[in-house]
């Protein structure tokens, strides 16, 4: 059996299989009813519509504490009369008014359940305020693990951020803490001590100097924004920026990073001008040119946090100097800039509703990857990427992941997630429709969140094919299918093996070098007038197997 353009020596690279983990053994398979509060839409969310946040708090690094609160707006969908609101320990709620008037709470876990006083019409606009504070979780292993970080940078000054993809953003703040809702924008008033400076989601409205030795810096997100994406980066930064003239007109492009690295990030994060020219091209237009673009040096590698990417890669190339393809072209871009500024289309743009689906982020924003490659170096080379980071895929666990628990799958959603989407590309085998239909993603499903169900039905569609087997191989199923064949005579058969039942992928092989397509199915087919002994080689663009039988 000869496994297509898989290395002989497929050794798991340390930098994917942390990106495994970090998600893999997040929870344990004996899910709980708090699983369930986490992860599910419960009667307490389902009533109510997310419209707005106003986060007002302070950090104080000194004994690293959070301290304020949270005014939700919300509409009403239907008539209840409680709310669930989560908010994780050592964090604590303190108290939640309606209209100035106090309300009871009863805590469950990480789920607080806050008893309206006021009848809830359908169609009222309302809100709470949420008053809570604590030391929150400090991250042993930030990004993978979530909390705060609360470091120093080398003149000793704070270097404080926040990460909490997974674990949930009620780790340091009160929040509807579940995918599916978003506001539909958001206020962020952060007060730090005035030598520090607080760079938040969105465009910076003012600053306020405080009497108790304080500044407010108040961020403002006009667009929709899901939890996990909102931040804090405090620290001795400086600003530069630039304007970047995009397809929607004039980006603003804005880096802040530490004072002593000013120079060092004028020059890597040339590499967000390519970045947006590669993912203008394929994905269409950067999704908040109104909330404008920024990259942020944080104490961890980085996050996609929207119009807000944390980087901390060290100011080289590679994944920490390292690619993760063994290709060669990973080491042409910072890894960092292109992966995460990849998700604002796929992940801040397009938004799973339920972590199971968590694949539509990495899977799409892995693959855009080597089509920063191609934009850049040409189709080859793109190519040659994605079919390198093959030697990372550990076929442990299906992609998709447990549903209304908070549970994401193998970390594979992101090496075999790319492959699967390259693999599709050959299958339709039409560059500009492909670009299309990227673009269309982007486009229709444009500040949504969404299922795998609607992403797999979006591709069936504008591919013209029926490609719910091609989803259940590759998302649901661990096995990488494999093209049996055996030639007897002048006669070739052959058929799909270690695959769904009726797997019909279409495949293109070389008969003795010369093109040819096959489409097999799971049951055996028959191709005549091969001519004795031909030589049958897969094109290694296909995430697939061969075997060739006696």
């Amino acid at each position: 059996m000869k496994l297509f353009a898989l290395p002989a020596k497929a050794a798991l690279s340390a930098a994917i299989a942390l990106f495994a983990l970090s998600f893999d053994s997040a929870q344990a398979q004996n899910f709980t009813r708090q699983d369930t509060l986490r992860g599910s839409i419960t009667p307490e969310r389902a009533w109510w519509d997310l419209t707005y946040y106003h986060l007002d708090i302070k950090v104080n690094p000194a004994d690293s504490s959070i301290h304020g609160s949270n005014t939700i707006r919300y509409k009403v969908l239907e008539p209840y009369q409680i709310m669930q609101i989560d908010l994780q320990p050592p964090m604590r709620m303190e108290k939640v008014l309606q209209n100035g008037k106090p309300l009871h709470v009863r805590q469950e876990g990480n789920a607080y359940f806050v008893q309206l006083v006021e009848a809830q019409q359908v169609g009222a606009e309302n809100q709470v305020e949420v008053f809570y504070g604590g030391k929150p979780k400090v991250s042993p292993n930030p990004p993978w693990s979530g909390g705060i970080t609360w470091k120093r940078d080398s003149n000793g000054n704070p270097f404080v951020a926040s990460s909490n993809q997974g674990a949930g953003a009620s780790l340091w703040w009160p929040c509807k803490d579940h995918m599916y809702d978003e506001p539909d924008s958001m206020l962020m008033s952060v007060a730090v001590p005035k030598e520090l400076t607080n760079v938040s989601n969105g465009r910076l409205r003012g600053v306020d100097e405080n009497k108790d030795g304080t500044r407010t810096f108040h961020w403002a997100v006009t667009n929709p924004i899901n939890n996990y994406g909102v931040n804090i980066n405090i620290g001795d930064y400086v600003h530069f920026g630039e304007k970047y003239k995009g397809e929607k007109g004039t980006l603003d492009c804005d880096y802040w990073v530490l004072r002593d690295n000013l120079e060092k990030a004028r020059v890597q994060f040339k590499d967000v001008r390519r970045t947006l020219q590669a993912f203008e091209h394929w994905f269409g237009p950067y999704p908040f040119y109104e909330d404008s673009y920024k990259l942020v040096e944080a104490p961890y590698l980085g996050m996609e946090h929207q119009s807000s990417v944390t980087y901390g890669n060290g100011y080289q190339n590679g994944y920490r100097g390292r690619d993760l393809s063994g290709s060669g072209w990973g080491m042409k871009f910072d890894y960092i800039i292109i992966h995460e500024t990849g998700h604002e289309w796929f992940a801040n743009n397009i938004t799973y509703k339920d972590a199971a689906d968590m694949w539509i982020h990495e899977s799409f924003t892995t693959y855009s990857e080597p089509l920063f490659v191609e934009y850049h170096f040409g189709k080859q080379a793109g190519s040659e990427y994605v079919i390198g980071i093959r030697q990372n895929i550990r076929n442990d666990k299906p992609i998709i992941g447990h549903y209304d628990v908070n549970k994401s799958g193998s970390g594979d959603m992101y090496p075999k997630g790319a492959n699967m989407l390259h693999t599709l590309r050959q299958v339709l085998n039409d560059d500009e429709k492909w670009r299309e239909i990227l673009r269309g993603l982007n486009r229709d499903f444009y500040h949504q969140t969404v299922t795998t169900q609607q992403i797999e039905d979006y591709l069936s569609q504008h591919t013209g094919r029926d490609l719910s087997r091609f989803f259940n191989q590759y998302l649901r199923d661990t096995r990488i299918p494999v093209l049996e064949y055996r030639q007897e005579k002048k006669k070739l058969s052959y058929r799909w093996a270690n695959a769904v039942d009726g797997f019909d992928m279409p495949v293109k092989v070389y008969l003795n070098g010369q093109e040819t397509w096959l489409v097999p199915t799971t049951d055996w087919k028959e191709m005549k007038k091969v001519k004795a002994g031909t030589k049958l080689t897969v094109d290694p663009n296909f995430y697939v197997q061969e075997e060739k039988g006696v």
